[in-house]
């Protein structure tokens, strides 16, 4: 539908939407317009007690509370577009209710973990020492892993002390490496990047096979081997160190709008679940260790 693609092409625009983001937008939008139609609604003129009927009729077919929010929002976001470029007259959803979602809390590790973590590899050969800069970095400037992994040379600046990074919507940021990092990463560049690879003008940062850049699978499961040599047990994701770089942050009382920077977080809110993480963290704390916890 036409009315459906001229809003994704605006949140492309405007916002940088990843195609995984566009392609769920769409999803919900379509399928909307589809329960319209049987009814004879059109989608610039929705029934909202239709919504809540569809919502909870999902309900009971098995969808969970956490779908329906997202349903709900990416219906809301197509209104509030549709009311900003003058085709409807008013938001048809501003009545209707978003549904309570307890945030997932990400998985994350302790400080102590994070430094048993980090000092797992065998850094006395090449690819040790690979990964302990890779892990420096990706702890150290809170990346994703395919920000990591798809680093190249003339991204780290290390007189300065910054990497920029190409993230989601293909939006560069800088982020501060840190003295460890640096430290490592120095050291990685200077003995072992050379001997890992057979043309070392390729421009991979941290070659896998073939002087190409490591594939994310790959990191992961060296992130997993160093995990079980460092005796750490509790869950882990990919995503597990940068968790750990926001949360510890907020921990040591940074303002979370430079956090939300760091991250490339385009919304705030996507920032603020670390702050769930933080109190959770203080509360077993003081449960654990106040007399009167």
């Amino acid at each position: 539908m036409a009315l459906i693609e001229a809003f994704l092409d605006a949140l492309w625009l405007e916002r940088g939407a990843s195609e995984h983001t566009l392609t769920a937008y769409r999803r919900d939008l379509e399928a909307w317009a589809a329960r319209l139609a049987e009814g004879g609604g059109e989608l610039l003129a929705p029934d909202a007690a239709l919504l809540s009927a569809w919502i909870e009729e999902r309900r009971n077919t098995g969808y969970r509370l956490r779908s329906n929010a997202r349903l709900l929002s990416s219906l809301r976001g197509f209104y509030r577009w549709a009311l900003a470029e003058g085709r409807i007259a008013h938001d048809p959803l501003v009545e209707v209710r978003l549904p309570r979602v307890r945030p997932n809390l990400p998985d994350t590790l302790e400080e102590d973990e994070v430094e048993r973590l980090l000092a797992a590899p065998d850094v006395t050969t090449d690819l040790g020492l690979r990964d302990r800069a890779m892990l420096e970095v990706l702890y150290g400037c809170g990346l994703r892993v395919s920000e990591l992994v798809g680093l190249t040379t003339d991204s780290v600046n290390l007189r300065q002390g910054v990497v920029r990074v190409r993230g989601k919507g293909d939006k560069d940021r800088l982020v501060p490496l840190g003295e460890e990092a640096v430290h490592w990463l120095s050291r990685y560049l200077r003995t072992s990047r050379g001997a890992l690879m057979n043309d070392v003008s390729r421009p991979a940062l941290f070659p896998g096979r073939g002087d190409n850049g490591m594939t994310r699978q790959t990191f992961w499961h060296r992130i997993k081997a160093h995990a079980r040599t460092a005796g750490i047990t509790r869950p882990l994701s990919p995503h597990t160190l940068r968790h750990a770089f926001a949360t510890h942050l907020l921990n040591h009382g940074a303002n979370l709008r430079v956090v939300q920077l760091l991250l490339g977080h385009s919304d705030l809110s996507t920032t603020q679940i670390y702050t769930h993480v933080a109190q959770a963290r203080l509360e077993a704390l003081h449960a654990d260790h106040h007399p009167r916890g």
